[in-house]
């Protein structure tokens, strides 16, 4: 089989990227990390080389490509199905599904709020009313996901999936932002936190020096 090749931007910004990097890394399927920093002069033409819609992150397997982030988490649960991305269960995997789309095509108020930035300082915001809606839909999906799914494990269906890749910048934001959240919120997001996958991307994050300034808010 060909080697897996994810393109990915900045660790301590590119939210989208880390959630195909988490699903990788926790599944232990093998991959070789390309980082393209993102918001410099070259971006643009270093992005086109890999990705036809111009975004990261893009997944290269031999003549594959496959862009955004949830087709490719996609892709990788057909590939290694023994690796279970998604729950076993039809109505599970039905909900998993659910959740990671409206993950995806949804929050646009908490996610412009709150950008991804692993090495700001954890301090409030002023937060507006579509973002404490945003929240609160969030922890509801969380605590009906554990509540009905959760009892194998402690991730949103028992063991890790991509719903769980999908949430994972969320667990940031909360953290970063210091967002006040129900215990049940907080120990899920520990869970995501207490990875050796969320810890090595923290760990590289932090790291960078590239500053994306649209994304630093205060």
């Amino acid at each position: 089989m060909s080697k897996l090749q994810l393109v990915i931007g900045n660790k301590n910004y590119s939210s989208w990227s880390m959630r195909p990097w988490m699903a990788l890394t926790v599944a232990g399927i093998p991959f070789r990390e390309t980082l393209i920093p993102l918001d410099t002069p070259e971006t643009a033409a270093l992005v086109s080389v890999h990705s036809p819609a111009g975004r990261v992150p893009v997944l290269r397997h031999g003549r594959q490509t496959v862009w955004e982030s949830l087709a490719i988490m996609e892709y990788l649960a057909e590939l290694f199905p023994e690796r279970h991305l998604w729950p076993k269960a039809v109505s599970a995997r039905a909900i998993a599904r659910a959740v990671a789309n409206e993950m995806h095509a949804g929050f646009g108020a908490l996610r412009n709020a709150c950008p991804m930035n692993l090495r700001r300082p954890r301090k409030p915001i002023p937060m507006s009313e579509q973002v404490l809606k945003d929240v609160a839909r969030i922890e509801q999906i969380w605590r009906d996901c554990r509540t009905a799914y959760g009892k194998g494990g402690k991730f949103l269906f028992g063991r890790f999936s991509i719903a769980d890749a999908m949430y994972a910048p969320v667990v940031t934001r909360f953290d970063t932002y210091a967002i006040p959240v129900a215990d049940d919120t907080r120990a899920y997001m520990h869970t995501i936190m207490n990875t050796e996958a969320f810890t090595a991307w923290r760990e590289a994050a932090v790291k960078e020096t590239w500053i994306v300034h649209a994304d630093e808010v205060d």
